[in-house]
């Protein structure tokens, strides 16, 4: 089996459907009120799990019912949950969400206990990330845990995927992307780290001039995700464009997670980096029909299923 360790936040997502995203001091009246279980670590440990892996996430909540709930779910979705850590003193992560009528949104998060996981939580995971076929990064979490635990996965020889999400404000540090064997921004994400020297890419010219600014800095892999289009593998001497689908979009608010979740798996079972990204790009996908955060992530048999009917 797989074995994905995933260190990273968790949130409670609360989700309102909308006419449209509102503009500063506009208040819209919405339909659909939702309540779930979010936060990218979360939702990428829940991907990865209902995709078939073995997963262990390293986290942070709350001594509040949100925690209370959180823990209870990843256990219910068979994650080991040893090194998750319930601190007394801040609040469990939530998250705002507006989602407008074609599925884009708009989020506020206010990270609670996310922004307490500390290099120390992760040095007490150091066997389950040793042990992994992948460790698998975002950055809502402080950015020297997410190095420490980049540096006790690339000392054991596990590959580190890094989705670089929420965009940081400034260029990661070359010493943490040295460590990265694949990162996975969007287009903006891309344009930001590579340092604003192209403006935010909307081609694919533009998205591969910042995976290749990218490259130089260190990162062996950069995976470009392009939403309906797809995504870009890029390397020091390969490019390759793999297409995504087209699908009936509700809510993108998972996708991204459920993209990063099934790459996890799909690298950790040995396939090629193009089979894994097809299989990510029908995680994605699928993940952008449904309502919510983790409950729009889908299972192992629906991607197969997905997959299946599009050979």
């Amino acid at each position: 089996m797989a074995k994905v360790a995933v260190v990273g936040s968790s949130n409670t997502d609360m989700v309102v459907r909308v006419p449209h995203i509102p503009s500063p001091g506009e208040t819209v009246l919405g339909g659909e009120f939702v309540m779930a279980a979010g936060g990218k670590g979360a939702n990428q440990a829940v991907a990865a799990a209902r995709l078939g892996a073995q997963v262990t996430l390293v986290a942070r909540v709350g001594q509040d019912v949100f925690g209370e709930r959180a823990l209870a779910g990843f256990r219910q979705e068979g994650i080991a949950t040893q090194y998750i850590t319930v601190d007394p003193e801040a609040a469990s992560g939530v998250a705002l969400i507006f989602v407008d009528r074609s599925g884009e949104n708009s989020i506020a998060v206010a990270p609670g206990a996310n922004a307490r996981l500390t290099p120390q939580d992760v040095q007490r995971a150091q066997k389950a990330i040793e042990e992994a076929d992948v460790l698998l990064l975002q950055l809502e979490t402080p950015l020297e845990t997410v190095q420490r635990a980049a540096e006790i996965a690339q000392r054991a020889g596990v590959r580190v995927v890094l989705n670089p999400a929420p965009a940081p404000p400034q260029p990661l540090p070359a010493d943490l992307l040295t460590l990265v064997d694949v990162l996975t921004p969007n287009e903006g994400e891309a344009s930001l780290l590579a340092g604003r020297q192209i403006a935010q890419a909307t081609t694919l010219t533009d998205a591969e001039t910042a995976a290749r600014c990218l490259i130089e800095q260190g990162v062996k892999v950069v995976i470009v995700t392009l939403g309906a289009r797809g995504a870009l593998i890029v390397t020091s001497d390969f490019q390759q464009l793999v297409p995504g689908f087209a699908v009936d979009v509700v809510d993108t608010t998972a996708a991204g997670d459920a993209f990063n979740g099934g790459l996890a798996v799909a690298l950790a079972e040995g396939q090629t980096l193009a089979d894994a990204v097809r299989f990510a790009n029908a995680c994605g996908a699928l993940a952008a029909t449904k309502m919510g955060a983790q409950p729009s992530l889908p299972t192992a048999e629906e991607v197969a299923r997905f997959l299946a009917a599009r050979r």
